[in-house]
């Protein structure tokens, strides 16, 4: 079906597409949730609190992929190639995809999304009437194996990111071809980065201009003893690359998945 409303639309617009394709999913559409919890971050919000509450959620199971999006920007034109603003992103977006309206053989419609940019990601959870996960929601579920809610302290599964985090992958492969977690969410880890909603907010956190910045605390040696556990380099590096992030750009190996509140349309 989904190729067939491609070609259709190709040939002879959105009046061609069968009846309901280009309106959103539901916003629980393959989501999965995910109690509430109390969780250990890397960087606590101060010195005294060093666990947080994370209230109930629900999060995509897999990341969005290219036929997902593909079907969003064919409903809203101001999000295709060519036609977004500068504003919102930069110029490799959606640069992959043979055209504005076309994948190409060179991408697959179940492989992850890539090259779009913090305002595209956000728009695209809005019109499926979710948003983007919050960093801490995203690294709750981002901290299970298959067996166990926190295997962040586990040599094994450290190893088996740190790995992925290690390695080259010039092209991602389908979404949700590996294990699920303990909550059932694929590719947390080994496909690609993902977008979260407030990716730039953990290391800069006071007004720069102050002599005795919050911020000397998040940075080189006061950066690993304002951490949870200086041991955890993975979680230092999802950090450190989401801090390096505008919310226009746009990289191969950076995607996203949505998340919606508890009490959201199901």
């Amino acid at each position: 079906m989904f190729w067939f409303a491609v070609c259709l639309l190709s040939l002879g617009g959105a009046d061609w597409l069968p009846k309901g394709w280009l309106e959103p999913p539901s916003a629980s559409a393959g989501m999965v949730q995910i109690d509430g919890a109390e969780f250990r971050p890397f960087y606590p919000p101060n010195e005294d609190e060093k666990v947080v509450h994370v209230a109930p959620f629900r999060i995509d199971r897999r990341p969005v992929t290219n036929g997902q999006f593909l079907r969003f920007v064919t409903w809203a034109p101001r999000y295709r190639r060519g036609s977004i603003s500068p504003l919102f992103t930069d110029s490799e977006y959606l640069s992959h995809w043979a055209a504005p309206l076309s994948l190409g053989d060179a991408v697959a419609a179940e492989e992850p999304v890539t090259r779009v940019s913090w305002f595209a990601a956000k728009s695209y959870c809005q019109w499926r009437g979710a948003r983007l996960p919050t960093e801490m929601e995203w690294e709750l579920v981002a901290a299970a194996d298959e067996r166990s809610r926190d295997a962040r302290t586990d040599a094994a599964f450290v190893a088996r990111t740190m790995r992925w985090y290690s390695e080259r992958t010039p092209r991602p492969p389908a979404v949700g071809r590996g294990a699920p977690n303990y909550y059932g969410v694929y590719d947390m880890h080994g496909l690609v980065w993902e977008w979260v909603l407030d990716f730039n907010s953990n290391l800069v956190s006071a007004d720069s201009r102050e002599k005795l910045s919050e911020d000397k605390q998040r940075y080189c040696g006061s950066g690993a003893l304002s951490a949870t556990d200086v041991s955890d380099y993975a979680s230092f590096m999802r950090i450190a690359f989401r801090s390096s992030l505008q919310a226009r750009f746009t990289t191969k190996n950076l995607g996203f998945r949505c998340a919606s509140s508890t009490g959201a349309e199901s």
